[in-house]
């Protein structure tokens, strides 16, 4: 090739690059001005603004208010509302009194209906909830008032749920789910959620069947801005974390859709999930969703969703979603091994490929696999040993992540370049031959292991494309081998962004293998560069700048705040206190109280206190004595019955709380019973760390326990009773937490904490 196609070709590749970003979701512009029967960003806005100006988790004052919001909202359009409240523990052993918001749509045939469904509720203790779910809510709200305002009746009705204590262990959706007679009649579920403040919002399918009659609709729904894939639920589902979709699967067999943008990972469940970062493109592509699903959704046979064939499907610029039944992979499989067959021996006849340089080419792949996989696997413990404030960031994505992301992302392409450099003699037929047996490999692996990848054998038939061009033609057209490259580019470059974005910065090694995997698919173009070396000192050079501007924004600001933690323990067995915090990095703020005498815990107590991540206190020091009450436990039962001893007792907060965990020693728990609420015999058997149940407590309810435990047992049960007042607390003088510092998310954080044992020998 010569240096102007040359030239030119990396342009296009990085134009192809730049739409895969841009075509993902549409760009918001101001428009509340929009017609009435048209989604409006704007008026969705006005709603999280509404939701998000103080935190409002189960039990918290400004729940309440939410909830009157969103009622008030639903009536102002016309519609009836009713609210379901009852306790309820959920699959996690976390009890709570969930109360949902409900409301219907009349269609004008009997049949399933179509449900809308988000939460209201923030997590705990902090987070404002803007964009979880404070952006769901505004979706459904500002979509359900434009549909109403097209005055259509739709054929199916539209049931309408805001639930409640989806943070806490899905609790509102369990209740709807097992005790709402209107679960009974929903054939679809489209569910708005978020995990983070921004990025495009990825549809995930929840079917206990096969996927082919949603995939079906969805495309003839035909949503402007599609992003799913096949793959990306096999990934969801490696998530330490569910939706309230789950439960409808898991309980209910209801088929249903979740949207959710997972971007900007570090505001999630955190004080600045607040309505100044959410990203308003990422609102406006949840309702680029919501109405055209709405529309045919509303009017769609959903009696027969259910499916037993599966799809392959992948979303692609132009192409919207591309779907096929499971039934091709085989097919499209061997199709390319017979074609890479004919190839190779086509190949051998013409004298294009020979058998030395063909062998040699399996070097400079194998280079690039090790070294990317090297340093994408020691990347993030590296910049955590050098940055040991980084561990204090419990999602594993730290505000200069997309940074360090394009850093290490031109490292492995500079890495590509000078491996393939030192191999310039190999001509670029043979160098394929490597790639296409690596990538036939990685296709089959994947039809055994993971069908839902199996749309990784279309770069792949690209790849066989270019292959039989280049075996033909000495001069192949640049273009064309541009061309040939589109699908690798617009199918692989996504994942390289979102492995790390969704998973956190310690799957770096997906994003640097997936670059040496795509750079692979690009050989037909790039193999005819003659200034590999250059390239690859100029992508080095890049990456290497990344990584200093990373440095330069790797300290914390008010804009980009350090998590920190305090907490304050009473023993009230013992009566000793001491300081805690999760912190592996202390700030003047907490470090006033874990000064010169903090040590490292062999531990608090036997157990630790529930957390997303199973955090431990990092440090403790000797507290001050102070007067706060421990919960009353009273024992309303203690009796043998056969070879069962049953226990009822009741713990009462003395002061206000808004959390008691209890946990037992290892003893089998045979059946419990918590406020009325049977737990699970198979929550029972596979509970972890003692841990019997958590209450989240509303309006400083009471906890009636009931157990049966083997008569012979010495039960021992310890109470951890919690309140997030320990800043407010006028026992305190615990100075307000500086600007560059937040709360931290996932653990017990600015709260005083009573324990307390109680052994029933």
């Amino acid at each position: 090739m010569k240096k102007f196609p040359s030239t030119f070709s990396i342009s296009l590749i990085l134009l192809a690059i730049y739409w895969v970003f841009r075509a993902a979701m549409p760009d918001y512009s101001a428009n509340a001005e929009l017609d009435k029967t048209n989604f409006s960003t704007d008026r969705a806005l006005v709603h999280v603004a509404a939701i998000s100006k103080e935190p409002h988790a189960v039990g918290f004052p400004a729940h309440t208010k939410v909830r009157e919001y969103i009622v008030k909202e639903l009536q102002n359009m016309g519609l009836e509302t009713t609210l379901q409240e009852g306790y309820t523990a959920g699959d996690w052993g976390n009890l709570s009194k969930a109360t949902n918001i409900l409301a219907r749509i009349e269609g004008s045939e009997p049949g399933k209906a179509l449900l809308l469904l988000t939460h209201y509720d923030s997590n705990p203790h902090s987070s404002l909830g803007a964009s979880d779910a404070g952006s769901g809510v505004a979706t459904i709200l500002e979509g359900v008032r434009a549909f109403l305002a097209t005055n259509t009746k739709p054929k199916n009705d539209i049931i309408i749920l805001i639930s409640d204590a989806e943070e806490l262990g899905l609790n509102g959706a369990d209740l709807f789910v097992n005790q709402h007679a209107w679960a009974k009649e929903v054939g679809l579920v489209l569910n708005f959620e978020a995990r983070g403040s921004g990025g495009p919002s990825y549809m995930l399918i929840e079917t206990n069947r096969g996927n082919g009659r949603l995939i079906e609709e969805f495309t003839k729904a035909d949503p402007d801005y599609p992003m799913a894939n096949s793959l990306v639920y096999s990934i969801y589902k490696m998530l330490p974390n569910d939706t309230d979709l789950t439960v409808f699967r898991e309980d209910g067999d209801i088929e249903g859709l979740n949207f959710a943008f997972i971007d900007d990972h570090y505001d999630y469940h955190t004080v600045r999930d607040n309505f100044e970062r959410l990203n308003r493109n990422s609102l406006a592509h949840q309702g680029a969703y919501l109405m055209p699903l709405l529309a045919h959704f509303s009017n769609a046979e959903l009696e027969n969703l259910k499916s037993l064939n599966d799809y392959v499907y992948f979303n692609v610029p132009f192409f919207k979603l591309v779907s096929y039944p499971f039934e091709w992979i085989w097919p499209m499989l061997a199709f390319a091994g017979l074609l890479f067959i004919f190839l190779m021996a086509q190949g051998f006849r013409k004298k294009t490929l020979n058998l030395p340089q063909l062998a040699k080419g399996f070097l400079p792949m194998l280079l690039v696999l090790f070294i990317n996989i090297l340093i994408g696997f020691y990347s993030f413990r590296f910049l955590k040993w050098c940055y040991p404030e980084y561990q204090d960031m419990l999602h594993g994505f730290t505000y200069n992540g997309h940074t360090y992301i394009a850093a290490f992302v031109f490292l492995a392409v500079g890495v590509c370049f000078w491996s393939y450099h030192k191999f310039k003699n190999i001509s670029t037929a043979n160098l394929l031959v490597a790639p296409l047996v690596l990538w036939l490999l990685i296709c089959i692996a994947v039809a055994i292991y993971l069908p839902g990848s199996s749309f990784f054998i279309v770069p792949v038939l690209a790849l066989l494309a270019a292959f039989f061009v280049l075996i033909n033609q000495k001069r192949p057209s640049a273009y064309l081998l541009v061309f040939l490259s589109l699908p690798a580019l617009w199918i692989y470059v996504p994942f390289i962004k979102m492995f790390p974005v969704g998973l956190g910065l310690k799957m770096m090694v997906a994003s640097t293998l997936l670059v040496s995997l795509t750079f692979l698919l690009l050989l037909p173009v790039f193999g005819f560069y003659k200034r590999k070396r250059v390239l690859a000192v100029v992508a080095i050079l890049i990456g290497i700048t990344a990584i200093l501007s990373a440095h330069f924004s790797s300290g914390f600001d008010t804009d980009n705040a350090k998590p920190s933690s305090l907490l304050y323990v009473l023993d009230s067995d013992t009566q000793t206190a001491k300081w805690a915090t999760y912190d592996k990095v202390l700030i003047d703020w907490n470090e006033q109280f874990l000064g010169a005498d903090k040590s490292v815990p062999e531990k608090l107590s036997e157990h630790t206190i529930s957390s997303k991540y199973s955090s431990g206190f990092s440090f403790i020091s000797k507290a001050p004595l102070k007067e706060i009450a421990s919960p009353q436990i009273e024992t309303l039962r203690d009796t043998i019955i056969g070879d069962e001893r049953l226990i009822d007792l009741c713990i009462t907060p003395k002061r206000a709380v808004n959390r008691l965990e209890v946990f037992t020693n290892d003893v089998p728990i045979r059946s419990a019973t918590v406020n009325s609420i049977v737990l699970s015999d198979y929550y029972l058997k596979h509970r972890k760390r003692g841990k019997l149940v958590t209450h989240y407590i509303s309006n400083n309810a009471y906890t009636d326990l009931q157990l049966s435990v083997p008569k012979d047992s010495t039960l021992e049960l310890t109470v951890y009773e919690a309140s997030n007042d320990l800043l407010q607390n006028p026992q305190f003088t615990i100075p307000k937490r500086p600007d560059n510092s937040i709360p931290m998310p996932f653990v017990l954080n600015d709260a005083i904490l009573v324990t307390k044992t109680i052994k029933f020998d």
